[in-house]
């Protein structure tokens, strides 16, 4: 159903922490003029941890009436409590979103049942197209391949974003969910490899910056052209690892706002990039030509 580089779309804030509207325009046209194939409104890298759910809806209600149609917009609408998931997943389906990304609860541990019947609800009571997101890094709960397999036959769940970096996974989420079920990357150092092992593409933080290449990289893996998927990815080698020396989307932000793309805006608990990163990252940006 989806394919390509979508960016997971920083939410561009002014300095006191409110949304500016102006840039979030400006950053979606940016992203679809430089070829990135969909925009993930309000996943993890957009805030959505910090972000009320009145404000989430009108983020996403935004992207949609930005992207007017002219790529696909995946909204962000995990949360762990199912009542709020299910209320999430109502309104981006009514602001007119194409599918939904619903990260595993986090905090509160839920077993592999629980996490079925939290994604069975979801898909049961909103009929969207609905992507599974699987980062345990963040939210201390793996979902594991058999998960996503009993949960590939729920009609409207229709792929997953697996962000453990574990390769080895792709052929086992495979063989359970059968050849129309998507797998897309959440971690982009290992996204090229994922693809070329037979992944519809990646949910990017990297793609925030370089979105051109990052496009490029990912259709050179879909015609499984190795040679040229790794020449470029050999440029964002760099960027896959300092994007991530704080917390995402601490770095990513700062650097958006060093290219000018947005201003100094973040929510706390988050903090702008420490002083101690800001030499390494710049340099990063320079020697990718991106300042």
């Amino acid at each position: 159903m989806f394919q390509g580089s979508m960016v997971a779309l920083a939410t561009p804030m002014i300095e006191d922490g409110s949304v500016d509207q102006e840039s979030l325009r400006r950053l979606v046209d940016w992203h679809i003029e430089q070829g990135t194939d969909a925009i993930v409104a309000v996943g993890t890298t957009g805030e959505s941890a910090t972000l009320d759910e009145q404000e989430h809806c009108r983020v996403i209600r935004q992207v949609v009436e930005y992207t007017a149609g002219r790529v696909p917009v995946i909204a962000g609408t995990g949360a762990n409590s199912t009542t709020e998931a299910v209320s999430l997943t109502q309104c981006a389906r009514e602001a007119g979103a194409d599918a939904c990304l619903l990260v595993t609860p986090y905090y509160n541990k839920p077993t592999q049942e629980g996490l079925f019947l939290h994604h069975k609800a979801v898909a049961e009571a909103v009929d969207i197209p609905q992507i599974l997101y699987n980062v345990p890094g963040r939210t201390a709960c793996d979902m594991l391949p058999e998960t996503i397999g009993r949960l590939a036959e729920v009609p409207n769940i229709v792929g997953v974003k697996e962000a453990t970096g574990d390769l080895e996974r792709v052929s086992s989420i495979r063989r359970l969910c059968g050849d129309e079920f998507d797998i897309f990357s959440g971690d982009d150092i290992t996204a090229r490899e994922l693809v070329l092992l037979g992944g519809q593409g990646v949910i990017s933080v990297t793609a925030n910056i370089a979105p051109r290449l990052m496009h490029e990289m990912v259709v050179a893996a879909l015609k499984g052209d190795r040679e040229k998927a790794e020449a470029i990815d050999g440029q964002l080698t760099d960027l896959h690892r300092n994007l991530f020396l704080e917390a995402n989307p601490i770095p990513v932000k700062w650097a958006l706002a060093e290219m000018g793309r947005i201003p100094q805006g973040i929510r706390l608990p988050l903090t702008w990039l420490s002083d101690r990163y800001r030499d390494t990252l710049r340099q990063t940006l320079q020697r990718a030509g991106l300042i």
